[in-house]
């Protein structure tokens, strides 16, 4: 059966922050329509001119005009949400992490396989064209076996004691942090590029401001500037964290993640060491992929559609030499997504990331966080939360 046009589909938003207007703009240029959005307040929905704003979220779930909802609120709202949404009968994209703990997410995406909804959690950074392409040429074999995964997720938005958001908060944001919140797109997009299962890790997190100033109001995310009236605030979580990775199959990682590194504003950046090539990506430099070689020398491929492999190309919209960026994933990502959508349910493999990867990161990051209270090796229980 032929599906739906996009531009016959209908989404809401919730959460009006920075994430949220990328949602908004990255559907208006797919030609779906957005509804409205759900705000901390309408009043306030209503100043940031998104769209306009429904009074609450259960008056989004009841409106029939909304097939999908996407969900960019604080990360200690998003079980609760997306158990709303299920129930509502509502297809659901979710920014990560899908919830708090592994069993909450194994229980989202329970439901979600059952209801026969799309799901979809936002790891967006699966969608640059480049690290598709990487993925492409490792599966040509085109490495060789894979022997190493290393990298970094380096920002410097938290850098100041004056710096603050929400994420800050472990009530609101979880017990991990910087982990949490870019770390687990690392882990996510080196897991999809290279095809391997975390087995075990070892990590330590680290936090160089034990005390920070809390603003007395609310600081968007990336919103910077100083707040006049600020109190002490002990912190718990993680400014960086320090994570060796064992893989099934013998090959080992590194991942250095921190959101206290001066002048990265946005740096995610992995390298794949094999026994016949390597490949190295940097999302601040996201337009290239470094190919390395012993015998002969060493390649830079900017983004051409004409060059690159199917996968990636599909994932790439304008002509070479004319930018793609942040921005851009989030479209990819959506268009994959509402295509499901306009099916009226899941692929059998879906070609975006689904609740199954929000739920492995949330198992992964447990373990992650578990190492650094044990100070040693912890395996990946893949599959916990989840019944059998």
């Amino acid at each position: 059966m032929e599906g739906r046009a996009f531009s016959d589909l209908r989404a809401g938003v919730v959460g009006t922050g920075f994430i949220g207007a990328v949602h908004v703009e990255s559907l208006r240029r797919l030609g779906v329509r957005v509804t409205g959005v759900v705000g901390s307040s309408p009043e306030r929905a209503r100043e940031k001119g998104l769209a306009e704003p429904y009074e609450s979220y259960e008056a989004l779930l009841s409106d029939p005009e909304v097939d999908a909802v996407h969900l960019t609120t604080p990360n200690f709202l998003h079980y609760g949400q997306v158990k709303e949404a299920i129930a509502a009968g509502k297809h659901v994209v979710c920014e990560k992490p899908l919830a708090l703990t592994a069993e909450e997410s194994g229980e989202l995406l329970e439901l979600a396989q059952r209801s026969g909804l799309v799901h979809a959690t936002n790891f967006n950074i699966r969608f640059y064209p480049l690290p598709r392409q990487a993925r492409a040429l490792r599966a040509r074999g085109e490495l060789g076996e894979v022997w190493s995964v290393h990298g970094s997720y380096l920002q410097d938005w938290l850098l100041l004691p004056t710096d603050w958001n929400w994420r800050l908060e472990p009530e609101r944001g979880g017990g991990l942090r910087a982990v949490a919140d870019i770390g687990s797109h690392w882990l996510d997009l080196t897991g999809f590029v290279t095809g391997l299962r975390v087995e075990s890790v070892f990590a330590e997190l680290a936090t160089f401001l034990p005390v920070r100033r809390r603003p007395q109001g609310e600081i968007e995310t990336f919103a910077g500037g100083e707040a006049a009236e600020t109190v002490e605030q002990p912190m718990s979580t993680e400014d960086a964290a320090f994570i060796l990775i064992r893989y099934e199959g013998g090959a080992r990682g590194s991942l250095v993640v921190s959101q206290v590194s001066a002048g990265r504003k946005n740096a995610l950046s992995f390298e794949l060491d094999g026994s016949e090539a390597s490949l190295a990506w940097n999302s601040e430099r996201c337009e290239e992929l470094w190919r390395g070689y012993r015998g002969r020398a060493n390649e830079l491929l900017l983004r051409d559609p004409g060059l690159l492999e199917p996968e990636a190309a599909r994932v790439t919209a304008l002509p070479a030499g004319h930018t793609e960026g942040f921005a851009d994933t989030f479209k990819e990502l959506y268009r994959s997504v509402y295509r499901d959508i306009a099916r009226g349910g899941p692929a059998e493999e879906p070609d975006y990331p689904t609740f199954a990867d929000g739920h492995a990161g949330l198992v992964l990051g447990e373990a992650i966080a578990r190492s650094a209270r044990e100070g040693s090796w912890v395996a990946v229980e893949h599959g916990v939360g989840v019944a059998v």
